[in-house]
């Protein structure tokens, strides 16, 4: 829970009770031995087992998270990292979503970490703008490429285990915003055409199937 405590302190949308929690936390060591038991505390305070579908989904995201981090470091081409540092806060948001069972008791909170059909519509635009610098594509290519390239595909199939985890996420009953959803397929449409990008800026071939 000390994750999303810290991103609502940043938000400055944190209540007098949860700045204690991340107080303490922040006086200690980053070991708490809380999770030694094999279950991890959710935003709100309830605690569950650590392969929880909820654990789970937010799990897949923050590896999303920092696998694009990775990609931004490697190799870096401003006008795709640009697009890709925005990205990595709305996964942080998305993350405090999943991570939160009762939105609306923690709303306040959560103002922030909200994902709207705006930024939908930019990650589309985005599409589009890379699109414009690619040859149409006629056959399937194969992963690859530049070391930046080869990292964009790796994120473009970890966001897809995301989206699926938080299917699964929602088939248990859980109340998920049908947004993340929505964004999470447009943000693996973005990731495929920004390594055919990074390996069209950088001269590099692609290998059909």
């Amino acid at each position: 829970m000390s994750h999303l405590l810290i991103f609502a302190a940043r938000q400055r949308r944190i209540n007098r009770a949860d700045q204690v929690w991340l107080d303490l936390w922040m006086a200690f060591k980053i070991y708490t031995k809380t999770g030694d038991d094999g279950r991890t505390g959710l935003y709100g305070g309830a605690r569950v087992p650590k392969d929880d579908a909820r654990v789970s989904a937010y799990g897949d995201v923050d590896e999303l998270n920092a696998i694009i981090g990775m990609a931004r470091s490697t190799d870096m081409m401003p006008r795709i990292d640009e697009v890709l540092a925005p990205v990595q806060r709305d996964l942080f948001a998305i993350g405090a979503l999943l991570a939160t069972p009762n939105r609306e008791k923690h709303k306040e909170q959560l103002e922030k970490a909200r994902i709207s059909d705006k930024r939908i519509a930019q990650l589309e635009q985005a599409i589009d703008d890379a699109e414009d610098e690619l040859d149409p594509l006629k056959a399937f290519i194969l992963p690859g490429g530049t070391a930046k390239a080869s990292a964009l595909h790796v994120a473009r199939t970890v966001c897809r285990r995301a989206e699926r985890a938080i299917i699964s996420l929602q088939h248990t009953g859980a109340d998920v915003p049908q947004v993340i959803i929505v964004y999470l397929n447009r943000l693996s449409d973005l990731l495929f055409v920004l390594a055919r990008v990074a390996n069209k800026r950088a001269g590099a071939g692609e290998v059909t199937w």
